[in-house]
């Protein structure tokens, strides 16, 4: 069996904490073993490693979501990047092709896809590790996991199966109803309705036959290089609703979707993250801070506060899903990122009359870790390294730097930097246009780097 993670999201339901880039599922805001906060990614991966299941996985992600994976499980962990957000059914095409064309997969191979943020215990994996019996048993287009309904919620989707489930053995599945009223709900469960979570197998054959029938090619290539062309169309409605012969496997197991502040803040093992105080006479309220200014919260009922460079979130527990509607309409970019080598937060944007813009960050690269070695096109930058000692590769050569140093870099100017000691400066940029996407990068590792100076006529004076 192959497992296939999807790491997607936009990150609107946790706002203001998670954004593009930080998505609900890389927040540290869970307890581990050690009592160190971890995130929902980093807790699965740590599960699917406790049940042997690790080394058959692959993350189906996008780019602006490499970095934080790298820097949260490791950058052992195998992922495919989607050159752009395209909903589940693209992604899963696109794995599904890698899996073909360039790992060599068998054609039998059952491929399990399941989202990279589930709240289950390990006993949940050990039931993803049936499905490929089960379909081997049935001869089945698909096998799902269905979760026994705890309530009749109306946040979640239901398999109906075609009769009564005996002894909680598989069933054929005769139909889906998405997100029905909590009244429905009730009738379903008592149809023995198990809550869908997400999870799909299938033999590789079966989607690969797929992508023939919609005329989409099968290699990896080739499909990533048409991956804007694909019908922005989730796995549920291109392909499951479409199965001739579906079957699931109950399970009674923990199961959460921890996607919306009320549900997050209910497995959170403290009331209170970051700076701050709640009053004593405060009943069932959450603070999770990431500013460097306390936040005061008195007297409050069934209320989380949020508060991060992106925004601050005062709401009402139940009332907090709406928050995705909500704010909608915003479209600055993320003011805070985790990447591999660190962070980074902005402090300042501004546009002027003559339409040049401004932006100043803090960046911090942790000891050992470096920048690429990049240039940008269109912006001038200028570095003012407040805290640490590090080495910066600068056009023709590599030199020392630390508190105090200024450094200037206009547009083309090639430039890395490493940290020997944790490392903190402040990045003003200016110009026309300023974007991610103004940036070109020529070498990752500081290895390559360090070769590409002692190979040309470069110094390094260290």
């Amino acid at each position: 069996m192959k497992l296939v993670l999807l790491s997607g999201g936009s990150g609107k339901r946790l706002w203001p904490l998670s954004n593009d880039t930080r998505s609900k599922q890389f927040l540290k805001v869970l307890e581990a073993e050690n009592t160190e906060r971890q995130s929902m990614v980093q807790r699965v991966w740590g599960q699917l490693e406790a049940v042997s299941l690790a080394d058959s996985a692959i993350i189906a992600t996008s780019k602006m979501q490499r970095d934080m994976i790298h820097s949260q499980i490791g950058t052992e962990a195998p992922l495919i990047i989607e050159p752009e957000r395209r909903d589940t059914f693209p992604a899963i095409a696109l794995a599904a092709s890698y899996l073909y064309s360039v790992d060599k997969v068998s054609l039998d191979e059952v491929i399990t896809v399941l989202p990279v943020d589930p709240y289950v215990d390990d006993a949940f994996f050990n039931k993803v590790k049936e499905l490929d019996q089960l379909l081997t048993n049935t001869n089945a287009d698909l096998a799902l996991i269905g979760v026994k309904p705890t309530y009749p919620s109306s946040k979640y989707g239901y398999l109906v199966p075609e009769s009564q489930v005996q002894d909680n053995q598989y069933f054929r599945v005769d139909h889906f109803t998405e997100k029905p009223s909590e009244e429905q709900a009730a009738l379903l469960m008592d149809k023995n309705a198990l809550w869908n979570c997400g999870v799909f197998a299938f033999r590789l054959s079966y989607l690969i036959e797929i992508l023939h029938q919609m005329k989409l090619p099968t290699q990896f290539d080739e499909l990533y290089s048409i991956y804007h062309t694909l019908p922005k169309i989730s796995f549920d409605y291109e392909v499951v609703e479409k199965a001739q012969h579906i079957v699931a496997l109950p399970y009674e197991g923990y199961w959460k979707d921890l996607g919306t502040w009320n549900t997050l803040t209910e497995e959170m093992v403290t009331t209170q993250i970051g700076k701050g105080i709640i009053s004593e006479d405060s009943i069932n309220t959450h603070l999770v801070n990431e500013l460097d200014i306390p936040v005061t919260v008195i007297g409050t009922r069934d209320i989380v506060v949020a508060a991060s460079p992106d925004g601050i979130l005062v709401s009402d527990k139940a009332s907090s899903p709406k928050i995705k509607e909500l704010i909608k309409s915003f479209d600055q970019p993320p003011m805070y990122e985790e990447r591999m080598w660190g962070w980074s937060r902005i402090l300042d944007y501004a546009t002027y009359e003559s339409s040049q813009e401004m932006v100043t960050k803090r960046i911090c690269i942790y000891a050992g870790k470096n920048s690429s070695y990049h240039y940008h096109h269109i912006r001038d930058e200028v570095w003012t390294v407040v805290r640490g000692e590090g080495e910066l590769a600068l056009d023709d050569r590599i030199t020392r730097v630390k508190a105090g140093d200024i450094i200037h870099l206009p547009a083309g100017k090639k430039h890395g930097i490493r940290a020997l000691t944790e490392l903190e400066f402040i990045e003003v940029q200016t110009g026309l246009g300023i974007s991610d996407e103004d940036f070109v990068r020529l070498y990752f590792t500081w290895e390559d780097v360090v070769t590409h100076f002692q190979h040309s006529k470069g110094k390094v004076i260290l």
